[in-house]
C-alpha cells in the first residue's frame, strides 16, 4: 500500500472490509481509490475515480499501470487532453456474477474488478466525456475501441458493450486468475 501511495499519490488510502455473511467476499489489502496520479509524458496527471472505489491493492496497481501506459496516452492522442476522471461503479461488492442469485461469486467480491462507465478528459465539458455505452462520434468510438484493446492486455478479463447484456453499458476489467496463467478473456 505504501508503495502504491508513493508512486500514485495521496488519493489512495488503506481501508477495512468488515466481515459479512459470506467469508469468500474478502479483499486482500483493501484500498479506497479516490484518485491515481500517473506520469503523462513529462508531467504528472491526477485521475479521479468517481465515486471512489474499494479495490485490492493489486487491482489498484493494475489500474494505475493501465492508466499510465495506455489510457493517458490514448486520451492525449485522440483528444489532445489528459484523462482527468473515470466514472466507475462496482469496485468491491459481495455478490454473484452478473447479479445472479446463484453461481460463482463475482470478481467484485474480492476487490479484483472495476466497472468503468465513462472516461472524462480535460474539464469534462463539450466533448470531454466519453460514455462507454453511447459514444458521441467516430473519434469517441475509435478511442473506446483502442481502450478496450488495451484493457485486453492489461487485465485478465475485459468485457464491454456487445459481450453480453450484463456489460452493455460499461467496461468491466478484472485480474482474477483464470485456469491457465496465460489465458485471458476479452470481449
Amino acid at each position: 500500500m505504501e508503495a502504491l501511495m508513493a508512486i500514485h499519490g495521496s488519493g489512495v488510502r488503506a481501508t477495512e472490509i468488515k466481515p459479512g455473511h459470506d467469508a469468500a467476499c474478502s479483499v486482500v489489502d483493501p484500498v479506497v481509490v479516490e484518485a491515481l496520479t500517473v506520469r503523462a509524458g513529462s508531467v504528472s496527471v491526477r485521475t479521479s475515480l468517481q465515486p471512489p472505489a474499494t479495490l485490492s491493492c493489486t487491482m489498484a496497481k493494475a489500474v494505475a499501470l493501465w492508466l499510465e501506459t495506455s489510457v493517458q496516452p490514448l486520451a492525449k492522442g485522440y483528444f489532445a487532453r489528459e484523462l482527468t476522471e473515470l466514472r466507475v461503479g462496482g469496485g468491491h461488492e459481495c455478490r454473484r456474477r452478473n447479479r445472479s442469485t446463484n453461481g460463482p461469486l463475482s470478481e467484485h467480491s474480492t476487490g479484483q474488478a472495476l466497472d468503468i462507465f465513462a472516461f472524462v478528459t480535460g474539464d469534462g465539458k463539450a466533448d470531454g466525456t466519453v460514455v462507454v455505452e453511447k459514444p458521441h462520434d467516430g473519434t469517441q468510438e475509435r478511442f473506446l475501441a483502442a481502450i478496450r484493446q488495451s484493457a485486453c492486455g492489461a487485465f485478465i478479463t475485459s468485457l464491454g458493450p456487445g459481450s453480453d447484456a450484463a456489460h452493455a453499458n460499461h467496461l468491466h476489467v478484472d485480474i482474477q486468475p483464470r485456469r491457465s496463467a496465460s489465458s485471458r478473456f476479452c470481449q
